[in-house]
């Protein structure tokens, strides 16, 4: 009901100009420079993108009403490009609502507006009023706008503007699905929620990629809002300067390589290799979005060793023992420095296929502190990895890894010392019938108390050879 009233008072405005106006047939009208200004042609036309404009003129004269949206609405002109009434003079001058005025004519932002009140039958119609001026910011055109905007001093001059009375649509058509500023604002939304997620603090790390992506739709949304919602106080061209053209930040940038770097050095054999690899990443980031004014950055990532040149699973920088930068240590004294060795230990398994834990950490099955792939008898049983082939007792653990290989419960390494004592061609350590009496080793109490040392065998005769060992 406001607008309308609005729309009766401006009718009646124009009526008293003197020229008879007849709002019974489309037409567009406005109180130019106080004088009223028809148009003898009017056209509407809707561009691929959507964006309406309201064109109006005479034979020496031309108005333009532009506006983003096929939606009822007030348009505010004068604070975005996408919102634009374009006055062609005469003389060609062209006054824009988007040219500024010069400081000398006034201070103050000169905003005006276009109401889109109604749409019907591919017509429109509603008001508008605007102060336009040429490119230097010196000449202006009023319909109706206000001259003086100083708040303190108000201006009692009358604001008529213009009006657009069922312009018909003539070129383009009106979308079935209309874009409009709460669609912008949605947008908007959804592109903030998304760029947050790339920095959410739960990361260990912020993906460069990630945030450049998300910043350049974040700043497109944001774009979007400026021209079908305007932004009149600045708040959304502040929020896109804050975006600093999405450039990577070079404080999260420095985070990532911190981070990375303390992964670096508590890395293990098993996670070495990823976490260098993952290291040179953020160094080459750190150079790339904070610079490297003394090389260093460069120096240190020129310094990191992530290979494994022998393809053992054992990453270079853990063959060299003592550190000093030089890969000449030699386990197996075979002449092939270990980092080119494939069995570092010379015990005829490859080092690659050595024991090791879940994460790919080499085991140390014997616990004499030498890691299977360094230990040339990786069970300690005095037998040496390369001469203990098969799995004699079928419990599933190769000889080379089995304390007990014969299964009889005595420990490996105390039936090395015994040979063959029932002569039947089958060393003890493994015979699980040691003595031949057809009384399997572990059922003639040989280790009592279960320590794998026969030490506390029975002998139940008495004669200084234990049951196990003693066929009579």
């Amino acid at each position: 009901m406001k607008r309308l009233s609005i729309l009766l008072i401006t009718i009646l405005t124009f009526a008293s100009c003197g020229d008879e106006v007849e709002f019974n047939s489309p037409s567009i009208q406005g109180n130019k420079d106080y004088v009223l200004w028809r148009a003898e042609y009017f056209n509407a036309s809707i561009d691929i993108n959507g964006y309406l404009t309201i064109t109006g003129g005479n034979n020496v004269e031309t108005l333009e009403l532009r506006i983003p949206s096929v939606a009822v609405g007030t348009y505010t002109l004068g604070d975005v490009d996408s919102m634009e009434a374009r006055f062609t003079a005469g003389d060609g001058t062209v006054y824009s609502t988007n040219n500024r005025p010069d400081p000398s004519v006034t201070l103050y932002p000169e905003y005006g507006e276009i109401n889109l009140d109604k749409i019907a039958n591919r017509t429109f119609t509603g008001t508008f009023r605007f102060n336009a001026f040429d490119p230097t910011g010196l000449k202006v055109v009023n319909f109706g706008g206000v001259t003086n905007q100083n708040p303190d001093t108000p201006t009692d001059d009358p604001v008529n503007g213009g009006i657009f009375y069922r312009v018909p649509l003539t070129s383009g058509n009106i979308p079935s699905v209309v874009f409009t500023c709460i669609d912008a604002e949605e947008q908007t939304d959804l592109a903030q929620a998304a760029f947050n997620s790339t920095t959410a603090s739960e990361l260990m790390y912020i993906n460069s990629t990630d945030y450049i992506n998300a910043c350049n739709i974040l700043a497109l949304a944001l774009e979007t809002q400026r021209s079908y919602c305007g932004d009149i106080d600045g708040a959304l061209q502040s929020r896109i300067d804050a975006l600093n053209g999405c450039v990577f930040p070079c404080e999260i940038a420095e985070d990532n390589r911190n981070t990375a770097e303390a992964e670096e050095e508590n890395a293990t054999i098993g996670n070495y290799i990823l976490a260098c690899i993952n290291y040179q990443l953020y160094l080459q980031e750190q150079i790339d979005f904070c610079g490297d004014p003394d090389g260093s950055i460069q120096l240190e990532l020129d310094e990191l060793n992530c290979g494994d040149d022998d393809g053992d699973g054992v990453p270079n920088i853990f063959e060299d023992f003592n550190g000093d930068g030089v890969f000449d240590d030699d386990t197996d004294g075979d002449g092939i420095f270990n980092y080119l060795d494939e069995d570092d230990d010379g015990d005829g398994i490859l080092t690659i296929d050595e024991a090791k834990d879940v994460d790919g950490n080499p085991l140390d099955t014997d616990g004499d502190m030498d890691v299977d792939y360094l230990d040339n008898d990786d069970d300690g049983d005095g037998i040496l990895t390369q001469n203990e082939v098969g799995d004699t007792d079928g419990d599933g653990i190769s000889n080379y890894l089995d304390n007990d290989d014969d299964g009889d419960g005595i420990f490996t390494l105390y039936e090395t010392g015994f040979g063959d004592t029932d002569a039947n061609g089958q060393d003890d350590y493994l015979d699980d019938d040691d003595d031949g009496d057809g009384l399997l080793t572990a059922n003639e109490n040989a280790d009592p108390n279960m320590d794998g040392d026969p030490n506390d065998a029975v002998d139940t005769d008495m004669d200084g050879v234990p049951d196990y060992l003693d066929n009579i």
